[in-house]
């Protein structure tokens, strides 16, 4: 057993919580409190009320997620919101979220992961907000190889939009929305892009820019990150932990 309040300070330091500007309505960090003790930690891509529920039945005291619970007003509190206050309530269950920090992290972000997975070389980081930079530009591979390593990775999910080089010279990878990033591929220096989603748009972007893009899923691509800081949480405070599935296809 470990005290949650030691747990979420581990968890600032970390992914650098403190002073990280992120979206409005991210709250980084402890979303909901328990009574302060923790047996068991869990990790998911979504802070959703059927993962609340799954949690409590894995038996999970502090939830770590990608995606919080606060991106809107969550007043009144009827209806759905009113079921996911009461199954956090019910089960005592905390949540503790980091979006961006665990997208810009360059050892336990999901862009950080992939370029590990795929066995890149990052050369630099591009793509700015807020003072941080998300995209891991990485040493280019064929083509071919690439996509291999992206069907293994994300077999349920992947999709090819293939206009640009067989041997791409500087590969991007952006887990989540790769939305911002195609207009701003050739400033980097790339044809590549490996990211989770796109808009329709991008297909005639990828015909008249000469890319190709690899959307593998939103949801996919962001499992990474909340999986990797759980891990290292659960070693730092010898507590079980497990990550909650949810397939989400998107």
């Amino acid at each position: 057993m470990a005290k949650l309040s030691e747990i979420v300070a581990w968890c600032d330091a970390r992914v650098g919580r403190v002073g990280f500007r992120d979206f409005p309505g991210a709250n980084n960090g402890l979303q909901f409190e328990n009574r302060g003790e923790v047996r068991k930690i869990g990790a998911a891509v979504d802070a959703s009320t059927p993962v609340f529920r799954e949690a409590a039945r894995r038996g999970v005291d502090l939830l770590l997620v990608h995606h919080g619970m606060f991106w809107r007003a969550q007043h009144p509190v009827v209806g759905p919101t009113y079921e996911k206050f009461r199954a956090l309530l019910d089960a005592d269950l905390a949540v503790y979220s980091a979006h961006l920090p665990l997208d810009a992290h360059r050892e336990i972000g999901n862009n950080a992961i992939l370029a590990r997975e795929l066995g890149a070389e990052i050369l630099e980081w591009g793509l700015e907000y807020e003072g941080n930079t998300f995209a891991a530009v990485c040493a280019g591979m064929p083509r071919e190889r690439l996509v291999a390593k992206l069907r293994a990775l994300f077999p349920d999910t992947f999709r090819a939009i293939e206009f640009g080089s067989a041997e791409p010279r500087r590969v991007a990878l952006l887990c989540g929305s790769g939305n911002t990033a195609v207009s701003e591929l050739r400033a980097l220096g790339c044809d590549t892009l490996v990211c989770g989603e796109l808009k329709q748009e991008h297909f005639t972007a990828a015909q008249e820019l000469r890319l190709n893009l690899y959307p593998c899923g939103h949801y996919a691509t962001e499992r990474f990150g909340v999986r990797a800081l759980a891990a290292e949480a659960a070693e730092e405070f010898a507590l079980p932990w497990e990550f909650i599935e949810t397939a989400c296809p998107l």
